[in-house]
């Protein structure tokens, strides 16, 4: 189920303090975070996130497409390794 419209999207507090932090300074070097549920705001565009997927962090380049979705999202937990082959 989706959040409410009238409580508008749900992005961390000391996520927003450490993306502007990063634009006044210019830096380049990825914001690692825990938070996989705060949703991709238009300001977080062009910059590198560490995502972490429960064992290590994912870098992930933030662009314009992924406006609007989690940042769970880019960062898979699980790996398939493809379907057993007995034969």
């Amino acid at each position: 189920m989706s959040r409410s419209i009238k409580k508008g999207p749900y992005v961390s507090p000391k996520l927003l303090k450490k993306i502007s932090a990063a634009r006044n300074t210019g830096s380049n070097k990825p914001i690692k975070t825990w938070e996989r549920g705060s949703m991709v705001m238009p300001e977080m565009v062009g910059i590198t996130f560490a995502i972490h997927d429960g064992r290590k962090f994912l870098p992930v380049l933030i662009t314009e497409n992924m406006v609007g979705h989690r940042l769970g999202e880019f960062a898979p937990t699980r790996n398939f390794r493809g379907h057993s082959r007995n034969i």
